[in-house]
Formats: C-alpha cells, structure tokens, sequence
C-alpha cells in the first residue's frame, strides 16, 4: 500500500494522505492500527489528547511502582488481554481479594448477616434471576434509582446505590431498570460483574494496563498523531477526507473508535443514517472518579487479610487492593456518579482525605499518610467523557452492547462498545480492534479486485 505522506492545503494547513485514517488512539484504535500494518496496509492514528492511551492510563509512582487510573483488570476469560500482555512483556499477578468485601459505615463493619446485606443480596439475586428473561418494555422508562427508592431499609438502598453505581458509572436516575437488566444478561450476570477472583476484576498487570498502550503506540512503524481531534468526516466512494485543527487527512477508509456520546462531535457530509445519529443522541458517559494511594508496604496485611471495602459514608466508594508482588501498597479507589462529580468540588488535600478517612477505623491511622496520591476524574476528561463505557438514555434502547458497527460506506466502528463479548472492558476494546481491520481489509482487497467502496456496506 502507499506510504502516508505530507503536503500542504489551499489554506496553509497540512495534508496527509494515506490509506486508512483511524480516529481515537485507545485500545481498539492501536490494535485496529497494528492489524493493518501488519496486512501491509498503511494507516495513520488521530488522537485528540496530548496522549495515546484512550480510557487507559497509567503513572508512575514516587516509589516507583506502575499504577493504573483508568482501565486495569483482566477479567476471567479475557483471552485477548492476556496474550496482549504476554506479547508486550508484562506480567499478571492475581487480586489478593476476600470472599466478600467489607460494608462498612462510620467506624461500624456491617455483618454479612445483618437485615442490611441480607436485604441487598435478595434484591441482587432477585435482578439477576430477571435479567435471564427479556426485561418488559416498560422497563425502559423506570429507573434504577426509581427502583431502589422503593426498596426496604436505608442501609441496603444505600449498599445497593454505591454497589451499582461503582459497577455501571451511571447516575442511577438516568439509568433505565431495561438497560441495567440487559447488561447483567449481556455480560452472563451481576456475580461475573462485581466479582475480583474469577470475576470481571480478577487479574492486574504489574506494569501498568496502560503500559500496553503506550507500548502499542510506540512500536515500529506505528503512526500516532496526538493533539489531531477530528472535527469533520467528508466521504464518498472513492475514500474520505477527515478535517482537523491542523489540516487535513485523505484516506480510502477510515475506522472511528471513540464512544458514540464523544463521536457526536464530529460533524459528517453527508450526515450520517438515523439510527447513527439516534445512536450518538441517546448514549452519554458516566462518571467516575478513580484514585490510588501509594504506601512504602501495604501494612494492612500484617494485621488483617485482606482491604476490600464497600464504603457506604458519602462519597460512597468501591476499595481494592491492588499492590504489586512485592509491594509498594496500592489502595484503589472507585467513586461513581453524582457523588464523583461531588468530589470535583474540593481541592486535592480535601479529597484524599475525604477517601482515606472511612478506612481509618478499619486500617489504622496509618492509611491516612500515603506516601503518593494519584487520581483522574474520567468525567472531566474532555477527550473521553467519562467511564467506562456509553450508556444508554432512559426511554431509549440505543446504547445497549454491543452497539452497531455497521460499516457506512468508507466509514467503519469500533471501540469496547461494539464487541460481541466483554462489551464495555479492555478485552471488548480488542476485539473490536481486530474486527475492524478485518472488515477494512476485506474492504480494500474487494475494492482492488474491482469492486467500490459501496461494497463496504
């Protein structure tokens, strides 16, 4: 294929001209890349972040420890992600999780028997027996936070309200009862969720999940551009033009990653089917603050097991332990939801005290002086809009996963949203990946063997 290369517009602005055009440089935007180029296709990554990387993204501690601020977990059965890992040189190490986390409130621990859990635990049963049926129409409209409200006993609403929110990112009055059910159904139910071991949180990668990204887009060959935000989609049958801020790409094809809520900004000619734009209009991201405290040791473990908690005080929190063989000791933090945005109100001091101090009573005052603080509200980020995945608007059933990747001419879909399976993970962000380059592929062969760019669809 012809090798991408640079000129000038009519207006100043640069031109580059190569053969396929991918927008967005998170996971399926670098894996999509890479399977092109090593079709020996040429293809060319905008990014409109001054980093490659998506929803992953990892620091470095002032211990030196790797840590991860957005997508982390390796998930029971996550094939893809796993030899991803092998291949690029990092290693797994397994959570160090308990049977249950701790529900703790104040300097009180709930006990797995009390009426609270008790209370919860039948409702999150009762959910999950539903959910293997097709959920009622009607269940579109009525929220999950309509649904709680109506659920006996403060203490277990208020479990149930940090439990889903952490899980979903949603604010849980635009989160209809319809798309909570068909996600449990989707991702083979609410235990394979929440669950750390054997569930949807059961491995971590020592060096950092965003590693690999970085990793990805460092490689031979790879051609990443950052700070290109996309701005306009122009196609026909001969290939696309995509506008940026500082200029302009020509393409045969081209493959768009990012969530469908942050794809709304690109304007498209002619615009794009319908079901597109309903697709656009309907879903938003949720929010999430995430946050790691860094320890010299992960002292907790010389007087208890484990530090998994569901903290209930306000800002309501999801806990893990997330160190590394060998420490230093991690502590992760999850807050979701209005209460994330809540968190936005305070400066950094304020918020890390305001995540630490619950776990006082339980840990020891020693969890109150991290020696590193790191944390990202995902829901800020401009560039993203939010964790982890799009979600649907109450009364609409675009959104559900996996969304359409129908192809659009010379305009193909990707991202977590679109995978078969593990929708909505790192996992689902690599197969759509994969997926992509195989239709542009096939796409292109088609077209060199006679065929049009209308054959893409």
């Amino acid at each position: 294929m012809e090798r991408a290369h640079a000129g000038r517009t009519g207006e100043g602005g640069e031109l580059l001209v190569t053969t396929v055009a991918v927008v967005g440089a998170g996971m399926s935007g670098l894996i999509a890349a890479r399977e092109l180029r090593r079709r020996g296709i040429d293809v060319l990554v905008l990014e409109s972040a001054d980093r490659p990387g998506g929803r992953m993204r990892a620091e470095t501690s002032v211990l030196g420890s790797r840590l991860d601020l957005g997508g982390q977990w390796v998930g029971h059965g996550h094939h893809r992600f796993e030899a991803l890992a092998a291949e690029l040189g990092t290693a797994l190490f397994p959570m160090r999780t308990p049977a249950r986390p701790d529900v703790v409130e104040g300097s009180r621990r709930i006990p797995a028997a009390s009426p609270a859990v008790l209370t919860a635990g039948a409702v999150l049963l009762a959910w999950e027996l539903r959910a293997r049926r097709p959920a009622p129409a009607a269940w579109a409209s009525r929220t999950v936070g309509a649904r709680l409200r109506k659920v006996p006993g403060r203490r277990a609403r208020r479990l149930l309200d940090v439990l889903v929110s952490v899980t979903s990112t949603a604010d849980l009055d635009r989160y209809s009862m319809h798309a909570f059910a068909e996600a449990i159904r989707y991702q083979g139910g609410l235990a394979t969720m929440m669950a750390t071991s054997g569930g949807a949180q059961d491995k971590l990668i020592v060096e950092g999940a965003g590693t690999l990204t970085e990793r990805l887009a460092a490689e031979p060959g790879a051609r990443v551009l950052t700070g290109r935000r996309v701005t306009r989609i122009r196609r026909d049958d001969d290939g696309v033009t995509l506008d940026t801020a500082s200029g302009i790409v020509q393409a045969a094809r081209a493959i768009v990653t990012v969530p469908p809520p942050v794809a709304a900004g690109i304007a498209h000619d002619p615009p794009l089917p319908a079901s597109r734009t309903a697709l656009e209009r309907n879903t938003y991201m949720g929010s999430v603050h995430k946050a790691v405290a860094v320890y010299e040791r992960p002292f907790w473990r010389a007087r208890r097991k484990h530090a998994e908690f569901m903290v209930l005080d306000r800002p309501g929190s999801a806990v893990f332990d997330t160190t590394p063989p060998g420490g230093p000791g991690h502590l992760c933090f999850l807050v979701a939801g209005p209460e994330a945005r809540e968190l936005d109100r305070l400066d950094t001091g304020s918020r890390r005290r305001a995540l630490l101090r619950p776990l006082a009573p339980h840990l020891g005052p020693e969890v109150l002086a991290p020696a590193d603080w790191h944390e990202k509200a995902w829901h800020l980020d401009e560039h993203v809009g939010g964790g982890y995945a799009a979600l649907a608007s109450p009364g609409s059933t675009d959104g559900y996963f996996p969304v359409s990747s129908r192809p659009i001419g010379t305009l193909h879909w990707a991202g977590t949203e679109t995978a078969d399976e593990h929708a909505g993970y790192v996992e689902g962000a690599i197969a759509s990946g994969e997926r992509a380059a195989r239709e542009v592929a096939e796409s292109l062969s088609r077209a060199t063997a006679g065929g049009s760019a209308a054959d893409a669809t």
